[in-house]
């Protein structure tokens, strides 16, 4: 299914001026035709110096064939049609090739940790930047179509296919990388990773086998206003022959633990996104879908259990939120921040995952949940520990960050395993730490100090 909903959204994304990455044939591509904040970074270099970041990892991981085959490709396109059909396998290419690398089947793709979701991420930005640089000698009517048919395939949204049966399903979705001018060129997003894992894989659990499909979602505030968690989830959740059992948003969130999150909030806190972008305010509704007007949805995954699980990391029950003083202002004063449950009439300034697009997602795939009614499917999410950078700043990698990605992934899918299970009974809730000190440690929260 092809998401015209979403092809506003490329051709609104900030385009700025920016030299040519792509090299092919003279006169296929236009290196004044502006790209975005994102692929102006695929020329960008260590502070150390030596080779750009993005294309040297896309190097080592094996991917720069398959970058090279689609550019050829496209300056050989002679139709509108030809070129649709050619960014529409390359998505879906590039997301299968990525997830078979990661998960074992590719050994002959390059010398990279195979656990490294960086290089679908800058493999991804490399051809988008060529379809908007790329200049036909035919009239080409609708290159934002070109994007997102690329985009919806290299994010595995059009890879979520589900088998009939009793078999259990579960989809999970992770994210790109982020604050790369903040923290650095080298930074590697451990729930990308763990997608990237979890794609496709059977996990045995409490209640038998379960089916994971994966998806990959954009640090990018406008493709959240134009619905791509509920296109995600949403038409995961309309098959009723195929829907899933659980639906699990997951990002990286606090240093040295896991969380599983009890409440997703309407808000957001403006922090920057990828192309530097900033938003303020409630979480706007997604056009098409039905979805209730809350402040707030609580969890409705097993946590009982999936605290219990082993593993480098030990896993916390979070319960934090924080609400407007003056419900009648939101956005203005210090929010106040709690571990009860939010009252009747109550605004959200947070959840417990803060008011970044962490916390979006899980509000997000959850609202569209019980917009259709499903309350018996299980939903929530999941913040992995944070996964530092590699100890050197002139180095892309080491063993230790490479350990602790492998680390983290690996108790991901354990968790997940765990989440499918089915419901906990007779569990009650239970408050674990503070509030303040659960949300202040992560960007974009709105925590008075």
């Amino acid at each position: 299914m092809r998401l015209t909903a979403l092809l506003p959204l490329l051709a609104a994304v900030p385009l700025v001026a920016f030299p040519a990455v792509a090299t092919a044939a003279p006169g296929c591509f236009d290196a004044a035709a502006p790209l975005t904040v994102e692929e102006q970074r695929l020329t960008a270099t260590l502070p150390a110096g030596g080779p750009a970041v993005g294309p040297e990892l896309v190097r080592l991981a094996g991917l720069d064939p398959l970058v090279a085959e689609v550019k050829h490709d496209l300056c050989a396109a002679r139709t509108p049609r030809r070129a649709e059909r050619l960014l529409t396998r390359a998505g879906d290419r590039l997301w299968r090739t990525a997830v078979d690398r990661a998960q074992g089947r590719r050994p002959d793709l390059g010398t990279l940790d195979r656990f490294d979701d960086r290089p679908l991420y800058w493999a991804r930005l490399q051809l988008s930047s060529a379809i908007r640089q790329w200049r036909p000698a035919f009239e080409l009517p609708d290159r934002t179509a070109l994007l997102t048919a690329f985009d919806r395939g290299s994010r595995g949204l059009d890879d979520v296919r589900f088998p009939l049966g009793k078999t259990r399903r579960v989809m999970v979705s992770g994210f790109d990388p982020f604050q790369l001018d903040g923290r650095g060129l080298s930074i590697s997003n451990p729930a990308g990773a763990s997608a990237l894992q979890l794609d496709g894989r059977v996990l045995d659990t409490p209640s038998g086998p379960a089916v994971v499909q994966a998806v990959s979602f954009p640090v990018v505030w406008g493709y959240f206003d134009d619905g791509i968690v509920e296109a995600a989830y949403g038409s995961a959740l309309r098959d009723r022959a195929r829907r899933p059992d659980v639906v699990l948003t997951i990002s990286q969130g606090r240093p040295s633990r896991f969380d599983v999150e009890r409440w997703a909030g309407a808000w957001r806190g403006g922090f920057p996104d990828n192309n530097n972008a900033s938003v303020t305010g409630g979480v706007p509704p997604a056009a098409g879908w039905p979805q209730p007007d809350v402040q707030f949805i609580e969890t409705t995954l097993p946590y009982a259990r999936m605290t219990g699980v082993p593993g480098a990391y030990p896993v916390n029950f979070n319960q934090a939120f924080c609400v407007w003083p003056d419900s009648s202002h939101p956005g203005s004063g210090t929010p106040v921040c709690r571990s009860d449950a939010p009252a009747p009439g109550e605004i959200a300034a947070s959840g417990g995952g803060g008011n970044y697009l962490s916390n979006e997602s899980m509000f997000r795939a959850n609202r569209v949940r019980l917009g259709l009614g499903l309350t018996s499917v299980a939903g929530g999410h999941l913040h992995t520990p944070v996964l530092g950078q590699p100890a050197d700043p002139a180095a892309l990698t080491d063993p230790a960050f490479e350990s602790r990605r492998q680390a983290i992934a690996a108790q991901v899918i354990s968790l997940t395993a765990a989440a499918a299970g089915g419901p906990d009974a007779g569990i009650p809730l239970r408050q674990t730490e503070s509030p303040r000190a659960a949300l202040e440690s992560l960007p974009g929260t709105v925590v008075s100090r």
